[in-house]
């Protein structure tokens, strides 16, 4: 049996998460086309007779404008050391660019294994462009490295990469019992879903500038009760966020608590407040706070 450390590393919007969740069957990390959607490093275990693969969602690798961007590209560059092995994911509707040759450089010249995992490759027509695009992506490692094309989003060779991950994960017995599917607590999970909403109803510089933090979560039998606030940096991006008369505050909750039902299979009552933290991305101390410390 075959078990081990998979660390999937990539340029925002590669579509890392979306990835994940199509491996595993279900949704585990939220995935939009915001970049900074994923921002910690997240476990997502597919335990199979073949054994068992601890995969390790990371941020998207970029250049850091503030403390928060420092902690996410330290989240990436961390689950590196520890890997079995490394899927460097990459959007093979481009040719490789600037980020992807950073990446390559900088984080993957480790002596881990690595795969090269072109997705997005369903967007591409013509099959020569996605050859043209391939060979960029090959000249960035002097070793001929293993390469496989797939679509995250519609599931297009999905076997095939898992067959490649599990021929290069060491024998070993499996590392978490058979039903687990994440290490996330409930009031991750749910921080994360109400981040998700105020990313898909929001635009601008408000997805970038917002943390959501659980300050009380009671569970019951038949329901749950949770507490949440989201914070901003600036009174006017409060004021987007409430919306006219409450609007858009109700809407994100309102969609939140109906994914988070799904997700408890019983009734959740979901209390949203918003409160301006000025400046939070550059602050260590509000970082920690906000739960964005290494660990």
């Amino acid at each position: 049996m075959k078990s081990g450390f998979v660390t999937i590393i990539g340029r925002p919007n590669v579509g890392k998460s979306t990835l994940l969740n199509t491996i595993l069957g279900q949704k585990i990390v939220i995935a939009t086309d915001k970049a900074q959607t994923t921002r910690k490093r997240i476990k997502g275990i597919l335990t199979k007779p073949e054994g068992q693969i601890v995969f390790i969602d990371t941020p998207g690798v970029h250049k850091p404008l503030n403390k928060l961007g420092e902690f996410l590209l330290d989240e990436a560059k961390i689950a590196v050391p520890d890997a079995d092995l490394i899927l460097f994911l990459v959007d093979g509707s481009e040719p490789a660019g600037k980020g992807d040759r950073w990446i390559a450089n900088n984080i993957l010249q480790t002596g881990i294994p690595v795969i090269v995992v072109m997705n997005k490759v369903d967007l591409v027509k013509k099959q020569e462009k996605v050859e043209t695009n391939l060979l960029t992506y090959k000249t960035l490692f002097k070793d001929n490295l293993p390469l496989v094309r797939v679509s995250a989003k519609t599931g297009r060779n999905i076997d095939t990469l898992l067959k490649n991950i599990y021929k290069k994960l060491p024998e070993g017995d499996i590392l978490y019992p058979e039903d687990i599917v994440t290490e996330e607590t409930m009031r991750d999970v749910t921080e994360e879903v109400i981040r998700e909403k105020i990313l898909l109803n929001t635009s601008d510089e408000i997805p970038h500038a917002v943390a959501v933090k659980v300050d009380k979560y009671l569970e019951q039998d038949d329901i749950d009760k949770i507490y949440a606030t989201i914070y901003c940096e600036t009174k006017s991006q409060k004021g987007i966020l409430i919306g006219k008369g409450g609007s858009l505050l109700k809407k994100i909750g309102t969609e939140a608590r109906i994914e988070l039902e799904n997700i408890t299979e019983k009734k959740v009552f979901l209390g949203l407040e918003v409160k301006v933290e000025k400046d939070w991305r550059k602050k260590d101390n509000i970082l920690k706070n906000f739960g964005y410390k290494q660990v």
